[in-house]
């Protein structure tokens, strides 16, 4: 399948590349220092204000149930976008990245319970090494340059959208509470007047973000993940389609001007103060048994060995069957590195950890095991860019 693009397609994906490669890098600074942080004399002070309250909840509340649901409303807006209107908007160009995703789901997810057969209370953190860190991702490859042909960090970036939208089907299924049925009807009668506004051509954004405000707060009180209406209320933001013309401006449509407005705030600050509140683990009293943990192995072994099996495998099994083509100008090599750094689980699976887990020794083992293997599998993955890139260029 060629993934060469041009016109509007091109456009969107180089500023979305280009955002979210800058966003990745930031991130990966924000990580080393909240780990830093947490084993420094700082450590009570840090954690001491992530357990404070503000109003109902706690600051770290705020930041992974309220912060987090801009993020995933960004993350909604940029399915809806290339589904219907972009990369992914033809069945031809989501074989490819959709089969890799899954088949990068699946497998982590099965080394996982691999390692945690035996203990029940851990099996529940099965979804961990499924995600993938599109910032981080696409942070590392980016420092690569035209080393990597376009195609295939596009195909990356689609890939890692699919498996963006993946983790929020697990998370609505596997990882609600309690459901207060009251409030989850209150729930969908909002939702039933967003796509109304939808239906009756409303273009102004500020009905679609107060109702998103209180679909936000009934979600919460629902016992559903709160993130998730971010994503709720991205499916009904009106886009308008504009195939075979130039990139269109952000003020088309309220989609485009939201997703547009969004990019910076989350990649620059949303994502980084998140990485910056859960990466911090403390190794005060850490001993090597901690590595060899079922939970800390299975994440790790999940995020490197799995997503390689699953992405890499699944690509090779469509292209060997005719039935998908390699990215344009990729070689396997460059395959391989792309399917090492869809191991780089962090925020995504930091995000999932904490729904699964309440006992903080146990978030600390599994943002452990995440480290281990994002580090792991982002290395592996820029020293094979890094060969064959530079391979193909002596080629040139």
């Amino acid at each position: 399948m060629s993934l060469l693009l041009t016109g509007r397609i091109q456009s969107t994906l180089r500023h979305f590349l280009h955002n979210e490669a800058a966003g990745g890098i930031i991130l990966m600074a924000v990580a080393v220092l909240a780990i830093a942080t947490a084993n420094s004399p700082l450590a009570e002070t840090y954690f001491h204000l992530l357990h404070a309250y503000v109003g109902p909840l706690s600051l770290q509340h705020w930041i992974n149930d309220a912060l987090m649901a801009i993020f995933f409303l960004l993350v909604g807006l940029e399915i809806k976008r290339e589904m219907l209107d972009g990369q992914l908007s033809t069945w031809s160009r989501r074989i490819l990245p959709g089969a890799a995703a899954a088949g990068g789901m699946i497998v982590p997810a099965l080394i996982y319970v691999y390692f945690n057969w035996d203990d029940p209370s851990t099996l529940r953190g099965w979804a961990i090494p499924t995600a993938t860190d599109i910032a981080f991702a696409l942070g590392v490859i980016s420092l690569f340059g035209r080393r990597v042909p376009t195609s295939l960090k596009i195909f990356l970036a689609a890939l890692a959208i699919i498996d963006d939208l993946g983790a929020v089907i697990v998370i609505a299924l596997f990882y609600t509470a309690g459901l207060n049925l009251l409030a989850l009807a209150a729930s969908a009668v909002v939702v039933g007047l967003l796509v109304f506004l939808n239906r009756t051509g409303v273009k102004s954004l500020v009905p679609y973000l107060a109702l998103g405000a209180v679909l936000w707060v009934l979600v919460f009180a629902s016992g559903v993940h709160a993130t998730l209406a971010g994503v709720v209320l991205a499916l009904t933001i009106p886009l308008k389609r504009t195939p075979g013309t130039p990139e269109a401006h952000h003020s088309e449509s309220p989609l485009h001007k939201l997703e547009h407005a969004l990019h910076k705030p989350v990649a620059f600050v949303i994502v980084p103060i998140f990485g910056f509140a859960n990466a911090g683990v403390s190794f005060t009293g850490v001993t090597m048994a901690v590595f060899a943990e079922p939970l800390t192995m299975g994440v790790a072994a999940g995020l490197v060995l799995g997503k390689l099996i699953g992405v890499l495998g699944t690509a090779a099994a469509l292209v060997k069957l005719n039935i998908a083509d390699l990215p344009a100008q990729a070689s396997w090599g460059q395959m391989t590195g792309v399917a090492l750094l869809c191991g780089i689980g962090f925020t995504m699976s930091l995000f999932i950890g904490l729904l699964a887990f309440n006992d903080p020794t146990v978030q600390d083992h599994l943002k452990i095991g995440i480290l281990i293997g994002s580090f792991t599998a982002g290395a592996l993955g820029a020293v094979f860019l890094g060969v064959f890139g530079r391979r193909n260029r002596q080629a040139i």
